[in-house]
């Protein structure tokens, strides 16, 4: 008969293990849902004060004489420029009336040439 209440509380030793173990690793995960939440707002707001700086910059409201920043606008203002066009693009392609052949296009540019 002894061993079984031996056997009893090993078994409760093991859940309670697991239940402490099951607890820390939720409070972790909680942890760990907020930082991801904090560092999204925090990638928001740089995002957004960068925006700000960008704008004021080409508004020569701000006079940043740093030329990574002036990098950074040239990359900026082309990438708007490849958007637009991609944009473009994607609605020549969704309004168009139909499937087009390219190979045919293609043969006429070389034709034109």
């Amino acid at each position: 008969m002894q061993r079984q209440p031996h056997w009893r509380s090993k078994f409760n030793e093991i859940v309670q293990v697991c239940t402490d173990e099951l607890k820390k690793t939720t409070e972790i995960g909680k942890k760990m849902l907020n930082a991801s939440k904090t560092n999204s707002n925090l990638h928001e707001a740089y995002e957004e004060l960068g925006v700000l700086v960008a704008k004021a910059l080409e508004k020569k409201q701000l006079d940043w004489d740093n030329p990574r920043a002036h990098e950074l606008v040239k990359k900026i203002k082309k990438c708007k420029s490849n958007l637009t066009e991609i944009e473009s693009e994607v609605n020549k392609i969704k309004f168009s009336p139909g499937p087009v052949d390219v190979s045919k296009s293609s043969e006429d540019h070389k034709k034109n040439q």
